[in-house]
């Protein structure tokens, strides 16, 4: 039997019906969802990888999910969860980019906010200027991020300004970003990243190389050689993450390479703001396939009234799936 066929009449009615009211809802989302990716979403009973990206946006609103959107706060998170793994210092925060101690930008050092992405920018000796660098920073801290594409745990957020030491990224040489996938404390993927040299390269839960390509580089002469340091700082982020991730239902865990070590990088709730796309499609289906809805933090609660009989027609929903696999 169908999954569909499991569910009794009154669960698809449920369904049917917060479909129905989760997409007027939210029309926004549901109308950039379908064109960035060309289909129109289920944001009430998922079963894609984006959908859930989108169910998540909409509805599961896990306070942990602020924690490790904001940039400070996620550090501390880690160095709870894993203090083995280095991490960039913070040589500095606060509320008013023109509080920054003169000296901390006579060096190279990276200035950051804390609660959003792509609000960063590199200081070299000098360079950018003191004035130019305090009226960045300060527009950053006066914007709201997350609110075009619905991605909720940025908005409580307390906006502050912090500046980080700069690592000697292996970038050119081994690459500067991995990226590990966990569902559930299960790795989906890894995704590697050399952002000087513009290449990256996928590989699964063992290290293996796989083959495809990622939303940033999506040539296939984009791909990034694999050579046995990179495979070794690839191993080394796949035994830490989970233990970063803990329970999570899905969780993106950042690491920063350098020549001789791993340090940690960002958590990423919302991977690619929920429009990633691969150029194989089985790296959305290991997702998917290992995603556990149910380990999530909307349905390990309990509800009352409409939000009850929703909650209970996807739990069964899922059972109905699960069964049918």
């Amino acid at each position: 039997m169908t999954a569909r066929a499991d569910l009794s009449r009154t669960n698809r009615i449920v369904l049917s019906v917060a479909r129905l009211w989760l997409t007027f809802r939210h029309p926004a989302l549901v109308v950039r969802f379908f064109m960035k990716l060309g289909y129109l979403p289920n944001p009430a009973a998922p079963a894609r990888y984006h959908e859930l990206l989108l169910w998540r946006k909409i509805l599961d609103r896990n306070p942990l999910f602020v924690t490790l959107t904001d940039k400070l706060a996620a550090k501390a998170y880690i160095r709870d969860a894993c203090p083995e793994i280095a991490i960039p210092r913070t040589l500095w925060s606060g509320r008013d980019a023109g509080d920054i101690p003169a000296d901390l930008l006579a060096g190279t050092v990276l200035v950051k906010t804390n609660h959003g992405c792509a609000m960063n920018m590199l200081v070299s000796h000098g360079e950018p200027d003191r004035a130019a660098i305090v009226r960045r920073a300060n527009r950053w801290l006066r914007k709201r991020y997350g609110r075009r594409n619905g991605e909720w745990a940025y908005w409580p957020v307390v906006p502050s300004v912090f500046v980080e030491e700069r690592l000697a990224l292996s970038g050119g040489a081994i690459a500067t970003d991995i990226k590990v996938h966990v569902c559930s404390g299960v790795i989906s993927h890894v995704w590697v990243e050399d952002k000087l040299a513009k290449r990256s390269v996928l590989f699964d839960r063992e290290a293996n190389p796989l083959p495809g390509r990622d939303p940033d580089y999506p040539r296939e002469d984009q791909g990034l050689p694999v050579n046995a340091r990179l495979v070794d700082h690839v191993r080394e982020a796949i035994s830490i993450a989970p233990g970063i991730a803990g329970d999570l239902d899905y969780i993106r865990v950042d690491f920063l390479v350098t020549d001789d070590r791993l340090y940690a990088g960002e958590i990423t709730a919302y991977s690619a703001a929920g429009y990633g796309t691969w150029t194989n499609p089985a790296i959305a289906a290991e997702i998917e396939q290992l995603w556990r809805l149910d380990q999530s933090a909307f349905l390990r609660r309990q509800h009352n009234g409409m939000t009850r009989l929703y909650a209970d027609a996807l739990r069964a929903l899922y059972r109905s799936r699960a069964v049918s696999r």
